[in-house]
């Protein structure tokens, strides 16, 4: 079968075509922009791409067309293919119907620590001799891929609350039926697609539906936003997760790099490991509590940690030079960026921390979280904030400590100026930031 992708250089599109090529299928697909790492991975697979959604590079013998969520009604290939009624359908559901109907599913929601939790979980499984497959919105260190079908019947997902596609404004995780569901936290983001938080607690719940009596559903007991989500009905077993919850983790190093597992107040494993910060605790012990569901032990699983190596842009160190570190984050959500300063502050002590941030989703641009910036950015020593174009709020206003530029030019020329020896540069966004880091590094060098 020839299958046609459209948007395919979004990582979970990227999946996708993975995936169906090591179905044995042939992949082509087309985005807006074609650019690495993306473009890179799936041109070695031989996956032919083109740039731009024009009519005509539709091809005409495709036997099926998937179509992306970033794609609308008054997009040209979207026209073409209903003008032309060629037969197609969500990613979401062609996975569903392809790969996941026959699976034992793992799936990670919630708003923060997906991405992680999901590498992590894919790598427990993996240690525990499962071989899972998994399809996770970042390419996987320890694998190098961000996809695969895997040797077993387990498969790991991110299950993302953002809609389908145009003709399907369901979340995406209600394709995934999973058998044991992890829920990390649940606040409000997404402002371009849902109105409020009783609207996502509403698909949240809507997930709960599709997990079967034998599953099972991990959850933290202190996200009270999750209350309303399990009143609306749960037909699986619950199992607490953190502090006061049936699986607890105590910090043995105070920066998260070593901890003990707890379960039923029984020490179950200790893990020593490379990443820092207390979010990334609570994503390896959800981790661990899901393997053990499927058979891997917590003990097998604190021992795999120290062989974890975290995903792309999670507190990536992307150079060094001069004793100026620049890290890349993919926080973009006020919560997301004070755990990730949390834990560089946690691993760098009192050296000076410089934070670059890009606002740059929808839920930012429309000042949803505009007076939980400045609190969230309270651990940097110095802030720089790219402002976008007509913003119908004021950063200077919010964010009075920040030095708030409109082009990421101007950015490095204030850098230059205020970076010195030992300085920590964070750099946030959920988007390229017009390739900053290797600029930056590059100022540095030169």
């Amino acid at each position: 079968m020839h299958i046609h992708i459209l948007g395919i250089c979004g990582t979970f599109m990227a999946g996708i075509a993975t995936l169906a090529k090591e179905l044995g299928h042939e992949v082509t697909g087309a985005d807006q922009q074609v650019y690495p790492p993306m473009s890179t991975l799936l041109q070695q697979q031989g996956i032919e791409l083109t740039e731009g959604y024009a009519a005509e590079d539709l091809p005409e013998q495709a036997d099926l067309i998937l179509i992306g969520n970033a794609l609308s009604r008054g997009n040209p290939a979207v026209e073409a293919v209903l003008n032309r009624r060629l037969p197609y359908q969500s990613a979401a559901q062609w996975l569903h119907d392809e790969v996941l109907q026959t699976r034992w599913v793992l799936a990670v929601a919630g708003t923060h620590g997906k991405t992680t939790t999901a590498s992590i979980l894919s790598w427990l499984l993996e240690a525990g001799g499962l071989q899972p497959g998994f399809l996770v919105g970042g390419v996987l260190a320890n694998f190098d891929a961000s996809a695969r079908l895997g040797n077993s019947d387990f498969f790991v997902i991110e299950a993302d609350e953002y809609d389908t596609a145009f003709f399907d404004k369901r979340s995406k995780f209600v394709h995934y039926c999973p058998s044991t569901l992890i829920l990390n936290n649940l606040e409000f983001d997404h402002a371009d697609i849902f109105p409020d938080l009783a609207a996502i607690q509403r698909q949240f719940a809507h997930l709960l539906r599709v997990v079967p009596g034998y599953g099972q559903v991990l959850y933290p007991l202190e996200e009270s936003n999750l209350d309303a989500v399990f009143a609306a009905g749960c037909w699986s077993e619950r199992v607490s997760v953190g502090p006061k919850g049936r699986w607890q983790a105590k910090l043995q190093h105070p920066d998260g790099s070593k901890f003990d597992v707890y379960f039923d107040d029984k020490l179950r494993g200790q893990v020593s490991w490379d990443l820092v910060g207390q979010h990334n605790v609570a994503n390896a012990l959800m981790a661990i509590a899901a393997a053990m569901h499927v058979g891997v032990s917590p003990e097998v699983s604190c021992a795999a940690l120290a062989d974890y190596r975290n995903t792309k842009r999670r507190l990536e160190l992307r150079g060094e030079v001069n004793h100026i570190r620049v890290y890349d984050d993919f926080a973009h959500h006020p919560t997301a960026i004070a755990t990730t300063l949390a834990g560089l502050r946690a691993k760098v002590g009192s050296q000076r921390i410089i934070a670059v941030l890009e606002l740059r989703s929808n839920t930012m641009k429309v000042g949803v979280h505009a007076d939980q910036l400045a609190a969230s950015l309270a651990a940097a020593d110095e802030v720089f904030i790219l402002v976008p174009p007509q913003l119908p709020w004021s950063v200077a206003d919010q964010v009075p400590q920040a030095h708030c530029l409109s082009s990421v030019d101007h950015i490095l020329l204030q850098l230059k100026d205020s970076l010195r020896a030992n300085d920590q540069v964070l750099i946030m966004s959920n988007g390229g930031f017009e390739n900053i880091h290797e600029r930056l590094l590059e100022q540095l060098r030169s």
